[in-house]
Protein backbone atom coordinates (compact mmCIF):
# COMPACT_ATOMS: atom_id res chain seq x y z
CA UNK A 1 0.00 0.00 0.00
CA UNK A 2 1.31 3.43 -0.97
CA UNK A 3 0.42 6.10 1.56
CA UNK A 4 1.04 9.80 0.96
CA UNK A 5 0.95 12.17 3.90
CA UNK A 6 0.62 15.87 3.22
CA UNK A 7 2.75 17.98 5.54
CA UNK A 8 3.31 21.68 5.90
CA UNK A 9 6.08 23.66 7.48
CA UNK A 10 4.62 26.49 9.53
CA UNK A 11 5.96 29.25 11.76
CA UNK A 12 6.34 28.17 15.36
CA UNK A 13 2.92 28.75 16.91
CA UNK A 14 4.51 30.13 20.08
CA UNK A 15 6.47 32.83 18.24
CA UNK A 16 5.37 36.36 17.55
CA UNK A 17 4.49 36.82 13.89
CA UNK A 18 4.71 39.85 11.66
CA UNK A 19 4.08 40.73 8.04
CA UNK A 20 6.78 41.33 5.48
CA UNK A 21 6.23 44.98 4.43
CA UNK A 22 7.45 44.24 0.89
CA UNK A 23 4.52 41.99 -0.01
CA UNK A 24 2.26 41.83 3.07
CA UNK A 25 2.79 38.09 3.51
CA UNK A 26 3.90 36.44 6.72
CA UNK A 27 7.58 37.11 7.38
CA UNK A 28 8.60 33.48 7.68
CA UNK A 29 12.30 34.34 7.96
CA UNK A 30 11.61 36.10 11.27
CA UNK A 31 10.13 32.99 12.91
CA UNK A 32 11.52 29.52 13.51
CA UNK A 33 9.87 27.00 11.19
CA UNK A 34 8.39 23.75 12.52
CA UNK A 35 6.40 20.92 11.06
CA UNK A 36 2.69 21.59 11.52
CA UNK A 37 2.04 19.62 14.72
CA UNK A 38 -1.35 18.42 13.45
CA UNK A 39 0.43 16.86 10.47
CA UNK A 40 2.51 14.80 12.90
CA UNK A 41 -0.69 12.92 13.79
CA UNK A 42 -1.28 12.30 10.08
CA UNK A 43 2.27 10.95 9.74
CA UNK A 44 1.70 8.61 12.69
CA UNK A 45 -1.53 7.33 11.13
CA UNK A 46 0.28 6.79 7.84
CA UNK A 47 3.00 4.84 9.64
CA UNK A 48 0.35 2.73 11.39
CA UNK A 49 -1.17 1.87 8.00
CA UNK A 50 2.28 1.12 6.63
CA UNK A 51 2.88 -1.45 9.36
CA UNK A 52 -0.55 -3.02 8.99
CA UNK A 53 -0.40 -3.30 5.19
CA UNK A 54 3.28 -3.68 4.41
CA UNK A 55 3.24 -0.26 2.82
CA UNK A 56 5.37 2.73 2.08
CA UNK A 57 4.89 6.28 3.37
CA UNK A 58 5.77 9.28 1.23
CA UNK A 59 5.50 12.75 2.67
CA UNK A 60 4.56 15.54 0.29
CA UNK A 61 5.11 19.19 1.01
CA UNK A 62 4.86 22.44 -0.90
CA UNK A 63 7.03 25.22 0.40
CA UNK A 64 10.29 27.12 0.31
CA UNK A 65 13.72 25.49 0.43
CA UNK A 66 13.81 25.52 4.21
CA UNK A 67 10.79 23.21 4.32
CA UNK A 68 13.38 20.43 3.98
CA UNK A 69 13.73 20.73 7.78
CA UNK A 70 10.17 19.44 8.18
CA UNK A 71 10.80 16.72 5.60
CA UNK A 72 13.79 15.54 7.63
CA UNK A 73 11.63 15.32 10.75
CA UNK A 74 8.98 13.29 8.90
CA UNK A 75 11.67 10.94 7.58
CA UNK A 76 13.09 10.61 11.10
CA UNK A 77 9.61 9.66 12.30
CA UNK A 78 9.66 6.74 9.85
CA UNK A 79 8.45 8.00 6.47
CA UNK A 80 10.20 6.22 3.60
CA UNK A 81 10.59 9.05 1.12
CA UNK A 82 9.55 12.60 0.40
CA UNK A 83 8.47 14.91 -2.39
CA UNK A 84 9.17 18.61 -2.02
CA UNK A 85 7.57 21.06 -4.42
CA UNK A 86 9.49 24.31 -4.17
CA UNK A 87 9.09 27.26 -6.52
CA UNK A 88 9.43 30.94 -5.66
CA UNK A 89 6.43 31.62 -7.92
CA UNK A 90 4.29 29.88 -5.26
CA UNK A 91 5.22 32.42 -2.56
CA UNK A 92 2.03 33.84 -1.08
CA UNK A 93 -0.25 31.33 -2.82
CA UNK A 94 -3.77 31.00 -1.49
CA UNK A 95 -5.46 27.71 -0.55
CA UNK A 96 -6.85 27.14 -4.04
CA UNK A 97 -3.50 27.52 -5.79
CA UNK A 98 -1.78 25.40 -3.14
CA UNK A 99 -4.37 22.64 -3.52
CA UNK A 100 -3.93 22.64 -7.30
CA UNK A 101 -0.17 22.23 -6.89
CA UNK A 102 -0.61 19.40 -4.38
CA UNK A 103 -3.13 17.66 -6.65
CA UNK A 104 -0.73 17.96 -9.60
CA UNK A 105 2.11 16.52 -7.49
CA UNK A 106 -0.11 13.66 -6.31
CA UNK A 107 -0.85 12.97 -9.96
CA UNK A 108 2.83 12.10 -10.47
CA UNK A 109 2.84 9.53 -7.64
CA UNK A 110 1.37 6.10 -7.15
CA UNK A 111 -0.80 6.23 -4.05
CA UNK A 112 -3.64 4.32 -2.50
CA UNK A 113 -4.43 6.62 0.41
CA UNK A 114 -3.55 10.27 0.99
CA UNK A 115 -3.71 11.60 4.54
CA UNK A 116 -3.69 15.21 5.71
CA UNK A 117 -3.97 16.84 9.08
CA UNK A 118 -7.22 18.64 9.80
CA UNK A 119 -5.70 22.11 9.40
CA UNK A 120 -2.48 24.08 9.33
CA UNK A 121 -1.72 26.16 12.40
CA UNK A 122 -0.63 29.16 10.36
CA UNK A 123 -3.87 29.67 8.47
CA UNK A 124 -6.50 27.57 10.25
CA UNK A 125 -8.51 27.46 7.00
CA UNK A 126 -8.86 23.64 7.01
CA UNK A 127 -9.82 23.78 3.32
CA UNK A 128 -6.78 22.50 1.40
CA UNK A 129 -7.48 18.75 1.82
CA UNK A 130 -11.05 19.23 0.56
CA UNK A 131 -9.81 21.25 -2.40
CA UNK A 132 -7.22 18.57 -3.23
CA UNK A 133 -9.88 15.85 -3.11
CA UNK A 134 -12.13 17.92 -5.37
CA UNK A 135 -9.32 18.56 -7.86
CA UNK A 136 -8.53 14.84 -8.00
CA UNK A 137 -12.15 13.70 -8.07
CA UNK A 138 -11.30 11.59 -5.03
CA UNK A 139 -13.54 10.85 -2.04
CA UNK A 140 -12.73 12.63 1.20
CA UNK A 141 -13.19 11.33 4.73
CA UNK A 142 -12.79 14.08 7.29
CA UNK A 143 -11.98 14.52 10.96
CA UNK A 144 -10.65 10.97 11.29
CA UNK A 145 -9.04 9.90 14.51
CA UNK A 146 -8.37 6.42 13.12
CA UNK A 147 -8.19 5.05 9.58
CA UNK A 148 -8.68 1.41 8.56
CA UNK A 149 -8.18 0.00 5.07
CA UNK A 150 -9.56 -3.33 3.91
CA UNK A 151 -8.94 -3.86 0.22
CA UNK A 152 -10.57 -0.92 -1.54
CA UNK A 153 -12.69 0.04 1.48
CA UNK A 154 -11.54 2.79 3.81
CA UNK A 155 -13.28 3.23 7.14
CA UNK A 156 -12.64 6.02 9.58
CA UNK A 157 -13.56 6.65 13.16
CA UNK A 158 -14.20 10.20 14.29
CA UNK A 159 -14.99 11.75 17.63
CA UNK A 160 -18.44 13.32 18.05
CA UNK A 161 -20.17 15.11 20.89
CA UNK A 162 -21.81 11.84 21.89
CA UNK A 163 -18.92 9.41 21.39
CA UNK A 164 -17.47 7.86 18.27
CA UNK A 165 -18.81 7.56 14.75
CA UNK A 166 -17.67 5.16 12.00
Amino acid sequence: MNIVVLVKQVPDTEAERKLNPADNTLDRAAVDPVINYIDEFAIEEGLRLKEAHDGEVTVLTVGPERATESIRKALAMGADKAVHVSDEALHGSDAIATAKVIAKALGTLEWDVAIAGSEATDSRSAIVPALVAEALGAPQLTQARKVDVDGSTVTIERVTDTGYEK
